[in-house]
Formats: C-alpha cells, structure tokens, sequence
C-alpha cells in the first residue's frame, strides 16, 4: 500500500458520519473551505500500518445529483478528486432510503467500503446479514457505531485492503427494465467510444446521467470530440421513455434503483423475533416533543435552559481568565515603567484594553458551543426543523430555511452561505435578508458584558429575550418579504428523524473546541487592528486626554450619537461603539474598552455612568439587529449577486434596529423603567 492514500466520507445527512470521523481522525483534523465555493469542508488524518490515511469528510447529500450545491461538491470531488476509497456510512437501521446513494456511488465505479452506522440502533430491532449486504452490493460492508467507536479498527482494515486493491473492474450493475436497459447498453457503448471522458467513471452511469438531464454530465460529453451527437441521442432517447413509460427517465431510472434496494433488504434483513408492538424510547420522546401544541414551547424552554447552564459552566473560568488578563495588565505596566507614557498606553490601553475585553467571554462562547453541539447530536436539532416546518411554510419558506437559520446564531457568514442547498432562488433570498436577524456569537460578548453589568440576577433571561426577539422580527420579516418582494409559495420538505443518540463528550468539546478557535482566529486580528486604530484616534491631535471628547474619536462620535439620543444612549462612547461594531461585532465591546480605558470588571462598572437598564437593554437590541458587519454584507452580495441587496440588508436592518431600540427605551419610560 502506498504511504498515503485519501478516503472520502460519503452518507446521507443525520447518519453519524461526524461521529464516524471523530472516531476515525480523532483531534488530527482541521475545517476550511472547499475551493472556489462557499461549502465548508473537513479533513483528518489517522495513521494504519504505516500509511497517513487522509479522510474528507463530504457534505451530507441523499444522492449523487445536482439539485444542490452540497450534492454538486460531493459528486465532484468523488468524480473528480479521485479519493482511493469511499467510505458510505449508512444508516442500518433505515437501508432502503440510505442505499440509493450507496447504488449511485458503485454504479460511478467509485472504490466503496459501506459503513453499516448506528448498527447498535438496528440489531435492536432487525436481523442484518452483512455478507449477504456485501455480496448484493458488490462492496465490503462493516458493521460500525461511531459514538463508541464499535467497528472502527474493522474499518481502517477494510479500507486499507479496498485501497491495497483498488477500483472494481466492474461497477455495480442495476438492470433498468426492457424498456430502459437497451438504450443505456447502447449509450454506455458510445461513451465509451469516445475515449476521452475521465477513466474510472463507469459508462453507464454516465449513460444513466444523460437519460436523467444531468447538466453538468451533458456538459462534460459536449467537450469530447463527437459527444455532442451522444446528448442529442441520449435527449431523444429521454423524451422516447417519457411516451413510453409515463413518466420522465430520472423518475423511471429511480424507481428500478428503490426496486433494487428493496429486493437486498428482503433477502438480507430480517425482524428480530415477534414481539408485542411497542414503542421505542425515541418515539416516546418524540411524541411530547413533536407535539403542536408543546413542540415549540418545549424549544424554547431549552434554549432558555441552554444560555443559564451556558454562564453558571462560564463562570468560574471566565472569572480566572479575567484575573490572569488583570495580572497581565499590570505586569506590562510594572516593566514598562520606564518606557515613554504613549507605549504604556498603546500596550495597557490599546492592545490589552481591547482584545483583552474581548478575550475575556471566549468561556461563554466555548460552552455554548458545546451546549448546541449536544443538542444536534442527541438528534434534538433535527426535531426543531420538523416542529418548524409548518411554521415556516406559514411564511411561504421551505422547511429546510431553518437549517440556514439556525448557523446564523454560530456565524452569519456561512449561513448566508449554506442558503445554497436552497431549491429556489425565491426562498434564498427571503432567507439571506432574515439571517442578519439571527443573533450570532459574534454578538455574545456585547450581551455578556451588559447583563453582568446590569442584570446580573436575570442574565439568561435576559440573553434568551434577545434570541427570540431576533427570531421573532425575522420572521415578521420574513413574511412581509415573501408578500411584497418575493411573492409565491413553498413547499413542505420530507426530513428523517434520526434516532436520539447520547452525545459523546469528546465529540461535543471537539465542535465546541473547532467553532471556539475559528473565532478567536477569525476575530483577534480584526479586534486588534480596530483597537490599535481607534487608540490612534483617541490619542489624537496631541496634547489633548486620552479617549476624551475633544479626541478625534470623541468628536466623530459627538456627531453621530443625537441620532441614538431618542433610544436612550446618546452618548459619544456607544455610538462610536455601534460604527467600530459594523466592522465586527466583536469590536464593540473592544472599542469600549479603549474608550473607557479598563478591563472587563472595571468596564462593566464604567458602563453605569452612560447607561441605565433601560437603556442598556435599548443598546443590545440595538446591537442584536443593526447592520450586519462587512463580511456578512459581502458574502450577501456575492451570494446574492448585486450590491442593491447587500446595501438593502444592511439599510433595512439599522432602521429596524433603531426602530425597535427607541420603541423598546420610550415604552419602557412610559411604563416607568427608565
């Protein structure tokens, strides 16, 4: 075997793929992009019998199409890419609907070792014949769990020896009916002919692709020498079926594959022994938490609960990391005793003042992190889409809008991203303007410093309104988009409620550790820049006091902070906050420590000569939905193509946030909170 092969991870979504990696690459693993499209990929390396085994983790896709963008980057890369092994995790309990694309990975000639996951969940209740499985398919197949790490030495074998061998000579063969099967022999044999098409690619399946309207397929044989006579062929050929047998070939070509699958689960899986019908604990679960009238209630009980366990487990760590960055602040200033005044400033001031204020809430950001991490691997994630589906649908968006959503609370950025797996470029819009609404964890710092500040008996009270105001304004968004801007309707989605499964402990602090760390990384070096530019700006002209108001920075602020006034912070610190904030919402806290000259303890005390409760309260909604920052507005406008509609989300989003800030400070002076 050579000193380094590549596998790639194939299966459909919620299969345990991510816990099949985990266990596989353990910490050697890292998250990027994939190249030239904004989809996340995720790389690990594992050592076997001297060989660095390199495995791509593909997006999660149910088959090898084209309707998506995830489905485009899975099929390529393996099309492409040229992995030496595929491994296919499937789900053993639920084949039929997770061989399809186990069938098109082998008919692609793809080198397939199949994964058997959640194999644990399924001898519960079935039977499965696994030689029988592997002699069907044609394929090795490996019994795994992923969350205990059962089957995982039999894999790494498996895809040694599937590498040590390499492709099959002969890809999976599915017979597609008389009517069918005559014209894939005949269109695989003119593929062939060619020559020039990339080797390893079976020729019936790009026969099949070609029936089905596959573009990009068609794309791929138009640029050979001759090809364009093969699609004219293989399009005559599709309108011919479509007469004959009722329906379009893609549709035809489906129904023999299902038929397929459904004859190896009869001839491989069997019931275990008749028992009296009961319920699993999973359907126990989901009776009371899919329910209609307690699903969203239960929901948001959760979360509430996640953002109070989220401070009490922050707490005490948050607590030691602000005395160590306390310590640090004044050991700099002990050994700088002797250096000029400017570079104690810059160094306590500028660089600890801003990027340590920021520092200082990373705890609260890692166990959120691990909190969400739990709840999506329990399976509980999956439960919300479906409880929201009807909701969603209310507002003319398809179900799968939540999933795009629900990433806006980790980043806006990939989740104006993934809106790509979006069908309809209706619905992509209607979600790219809502998600700027999705309080991301960018924003957390600001909620953390305020509610320590002011409402510290009530904090994840306070915290959760600001989740759900979020969410409740995009959707009254939402709505009123899909009424005036995009009018039309959606469709309901069909989602597969995976089992519940106990989270693993090491797979929760691995995600909390990756989404941590990308935000430090991606944060510092903005945090810093802006705190050294707005030290600069604070300690100029000359001569005048530092962060006063007659700096440069005190006069921009003086100008812009009347327009805050009727929302309650009309103050020249918050409203050069606000502006700093639009570059990264991290900044806004790091501006105030520059402004305020303090760290988080001291700040926090600072914060009450500017604010009230009220007014406090007023800024963070002001915070939660004002602009988004620059990088969500340019991945809006490359998303969406027009600079209109970026400059429209971020005009649209400071007026509502203006809006409801002074509508939240007059009601409650009017109610006498102020």
């Amino acid at each position: 075997m050579p000193k380094e092969i590549t596998i790639a991870l194939a299966g459909n979504p919620n299969v345990g793929k991510t816990s099949v990696f985990n266990k596989l690459t353990g910490g050697r693993q890292h998250v990027g992009n994939w190249p030239g499209v904004t989809v996340e990929i995720k790389e690990g390396l594992y050592e076997y019998d001297g060989t660095t085994v390199r495995v791509v983790d593909l997006p999660g896709t149910y088959s090898m199409g084209a309707y998506s963008l995830d489905e485009v980057v899975a099929r390529d890369y393996v099309m492409t890419g040229r992995p030496d092994v595929v491994v296919d995790v499937v789900d053993a309990s639920n084949l039929e609907r997770n061989l399809y694309l186990t069938t098109q990975l082998l008919e692609m000639g793809a080198n397939v070792v199949v994964a058997l996951n959640m194999y644990d969940v399924a001898e519960k209740s079935l039977r499965l014949d696994v030689t029988e499985i592997s002699n069907l398919l044609g394929a090795p197949v490996v019994p795994t769990v992923g969350t205990t790490g059962r089957g995982i030495a039999e894999l790494k074998a498996a895809v040694a020896t599937a590498a040590a061998h390499g492709r099959p000579v002969s890809p999976l063969r599915i017979n597609y009916g008389h009517e069918i099967e005559p014209h894939v022999e005949k269109l695989a044999a003119e593929l062939a002919a060619l020559g020039t098409l990339p080797s390893g690619l079976g020729r019936r399946w790009l026969a099949l692709k070609l029936l089905e309207g596959d573009e990009k397929i068609r794309a791929l044989v138009n640029e050979t020498s001759n090809g364009a006579a093969v699609v004219r062929k293989a399009e005559a050929v599709a309108e011919h079926l479509k007469g004959v047998v009722g329906d379009d070939a893609a549709v035809a070509v489906a129904d023999y594959r299902y038929g397929f699958i459904a004859g190896l689960t009869r001839n491989a899986v069997r019931p275990q022994e008749p028992s009296p019908v009961r319920l699993t604990a999973s359907d126990k679960i989901d009776k009371v938490v899919t329910d209609r009238f307690l699903g969203i209630p239960i929901f948001l009980a959760a979360a509430f609960a996640l953002f109070e366990l989220t401070f009490k487990l922050a707490e005490p760590v948050a607590n030691a990391l602000e005395s160590a960055l306390g310590w640090l602040g004044a050991q700099a200033t002990s050994w700088a005793a002797t250096a000029p005044p400017l570079l104690i400033s810059f160094v306590v001031d500028g660089v600890l003042g801003g990027v340590g204020s920021v520092l200082v809430f990373v705890p609260n950001i890692f166990f959120l992190f691990m909190a969400i991490a739990v709840l999506e691997d329990s399976g509980y994630m999956a439960r919300v889409a479906f409880i929201l589906d009807g909701f969603m649908h209310k507002l003319s968006l398809h179900g799968r809008s939540f999933i795009p959503l629900i990433l806006g609370f980790g980043c806006n950025v990939p989740a104006v991203m993934a809106t790509r797996t979006l069908e309809t470029r209706r619905e992509r819009m209607i979600t790219i303007m809502v998600i700027p609404l999705m309080s991301c964890s960018a924003r957390l710092p600001i909620y953390v410093l305020f509610v320590g500040a002011f409402f510290a008996g009530r904090r994840g009270l306070v915290v959760w309104s600001l989740y759900v105001l979020g969410i409740v304004l995009a959707v009254a968004a939402a709505k009123v988009f899909s009424k005036i801007l995009f009018p039309g309707e959606s469709a309901h989605f069909v989602m597969e409620l995976p089992p519940y499964r106990v989270p693993t402990l090491r797979g929760a602090l691995l995600h909390a550790w990756e989404r941590s760390r990308e935000f430090v990384t991606r944060a510092g070096g903005i945090i810093l820049a802006a705190s050294v530019l707005l030290w600069g700006l604070a300690n100029l002209p000359p001569g005048i006091a530092y962060a006063s108001r007659d700096s440069l920075l005190g006069r921009a602020g003086a100008v812009i902070a009347p327009a805050f006034r009727p929302a309650g912070f009309g103050d020249w610190e918050p409203a050069v906050a606000l502006v700093a904030g639009v570059m990264a919402k991290e900044a806004v806290v790091s501006t105030l420590g520059v402004l305020y000259g303090a760290g988080e303890e001291g700040l926090a005390s600072a914060l009450h000569g500017t604010f009230t409760p009220l007014s406090a309260y007023a800024f963070l909604v002001m915070t939660l939905l004002y602009i988004p920052c620059v990088a969500t507005v340019a991945v809006i406008r490359r998303e969406t193509g027009s600079w209109w509609w970026a400059l429209f989300a971020a005009a649209y989003t400071i007026i509502l946030g203006w809006l409801v800030a002074t509508l939240v400070y007059q009601g409650g002076r009017l109610l006498g909170l102020g």
